[in-house]
């Protein structure tokens, strides 16, 4: 193998990071950048910083390679959305996943009689985070600034056409658009319609293993690279994340939990919730990611830290939380802090510690809301389980695995060994995979085994097992009581007088 950049373009930050020949990390750089909430339900971020921090990271890990890389590989955040003008500048800032602000037209949406076979055909819940949803939501409300948008596109799109003058979306970020037929391969046309935009609008359509060549000249002469370096397209950050913790094969489960969280499991073809509740996204031929995302994760445990501890660090808090036993002394934690996407699909749902007493302390308050936001997948993965099959294991990826506490907590609580790779940056190193298939330097994705690194695996203690067991259905019984409760409360604050 050559030398690999994995680029995995996030929520809140780049990461970038150079694989040697031996699939061996060898340097890598992050770098954040701010995300806009001026109004309620905003979640914005601005398209060339964003692009700053991809061109910061390169230039920051290029020197440290011994030899020429092979390419560079991307990853992203889905559910983006930019509109373009004609000279491929922006209109707006980028729309993340996390804005809300088209709750109203993705309802609109879901009332539709054509709203399930839509789902049918795209594989993407319609819920407020889609780029569909946004557009119907634009089309509604800024019908202007909709009309002069020659081109409609993501984040990697945009960034890929910085870098080469080439506008591409590959078929795992067009999956998660809610534009994307996962049958034909094309972009829908009742999505396009209910978007209010063309086929023409969008970028060329390409596999997940696609090479864009043509690196800008200055460039390729700033980071010392030949100009005909491929850039490999490479897939959404959810689909390289069970890629690069090597979930990839039946009953193999990933588990992630960043500032929010999912459950993803491959299939070897679609599988479709018959209720919607869950995605189904393409990551390459023959591999397709099903799964659910949840709002909550650990931005929940910054919620705890910014509230009861005045800012400690979080090694401080979940050590706290080690000392209580499992389940909280009695104390039940629904973290639904932000909303809900899986497994409620609610925006307005909010969070609620349930059974508190006056002998409850902070570190029981820790604890629930690490027991609620594993509570809470845990429902996800049931919901992926009726379609997948049971889960032998469980790869965890993302910030909660540096923890020991979070890790045997989260195997107790889905009753299931948990398995943490030692390798580094998984949509990163799943991206560098596909950029490696994609110069035939490996065989196929399955080489992701041998690069993952040694695995330490946490096996579930029976005794909190059995506690956890009990206090799931109840967890299960509030969350369908709090249910109708979300919209009462949500219209209630929002009431004018």
């Amino acid at each position: 193998m050559q030398p690999m950049l994995g680029v995995d373009i996030g929520t809140t930050s780049t990461k970038v990071v150079l694989y040697d020949a031996n699939g061996q990390v060898a340097a890598s750089a992050n770098h954040g950048y701010p995300l806009y909430q001026d109004l309620p339900g905003m979640a914005e971020e601005d398209p060339a910083t964003i692009f700053k921090a991809v061109l910061t990271g390169i230039q920051a890990v290029l020197p440290q390679a011994k030899q020429p890389i092979g390419g560079i590989s991307f990853s992203a955040a889905m559910h983006s959305l930019i509109l373009l003008d004609n000279a491929h500048q922006p209109l707006t800032r980028m729309y993340t996943w996390a804005d809300n602000r088209a709750k109203a037209a993705a309802d609109r949406l879901r009332a539709l009689p054509q709203a399930h076979q839509l789902y049918l055909n795209t594989g993407t819940p319609l819920r407020p985070m889609t780029p569909l949803a946004k557009l119907a939501w634009l089309a509604e409300t800024n019908p202007n600034l909709l009309a002069k948008a020659r081109w409609v596109v993501d984040i990697k799109s945009y960034v890929i056409d910085q870098l080469t003058g080439q506008l591409v979306i590959d078929y795992s970020i067009a999956n998660a658009t809610g534009l994307f037929n996962l049958q034909h391969f094309d972009w829908d046309p009742l999505a396009l319609k209910l978007a209010h935009i063309q086929a023409e609008q969008l970028p060329r359509l390409v596999d997940t293993t696609a090479q864009v060549i043509g690196l800008k000249s200055a460039l390729a002469t700033k980071w010392q690279l030949n100009p005909q370096t491929p850039l490999i397209v490479g897939a959404s950050d959810g689909c390289l994340s069970n890629l690069g913790v090597n979930a990839i094969e039946p009953g193999v489960a990933a588990l992630t939990i960043g500032t929010s969280g999912a459950i993803r499991v491959v299939t070897d073809q679609p599988q479709l919730d018959p209720h919607g509740r869950l995605f189904c996204y393409y990551l390459a031929p023959h591999r397709w990611v099903v799964g659910g995302p949840v709002n909550n994760g650990g931005n929940v445990l910054k919620w705890v830290r910014d509230t009861f501890f005045d800012g400690a660090s979080y090694a401080t808090i979940t050590q706290l939380a080690s000392q209580v036993p499992a389940g909280s002394h009695g104390l039940l934690m629904h973290p639904y802090l932000n909303g809900e996407r899986a497994p409620l699909w609610n925006a307005d749902a909010r969070g609620a510690y349930f059974g508190l007493t006056a002998q409850h302390t902070r570190a029981d308050l820790s604890r629930a809301a690490l027991e609620g936001i594993g509570f809470n997948l845990v429902q996800v993965a049931k919901l992926v389980q009726q379609l997948t099959g049971p889960f032998k294991s469980l790869q965890a990826t993302g910030g909660f695995a540096n923890s020991a506490t979070w890790r045997q907590l989260l195997a107790d609580i889905f009753a299931t060994p948990l398995v943490i790779p030692d390798s580094f940056e998984s949509s990163c190193l799943g991206a560098a995979v596909l950029g490696w298939v994609s110069l035939d330097q490996v065989t196929d994705l399955t080489a992701v085994a041998q690069l993952v690194g040694h695995e330490q695996v946490v096996t579930p203690d029976s005794s909190a097992v059995a506690t956890y067991q009990r206090l799931y259905p109840l967890y299960q019984e509030l969350t369908t009581a709090y249910q109708p409760l979300f919209g009462k409360l949500a219209a209630l604050m929002t009431k004018k007088d």
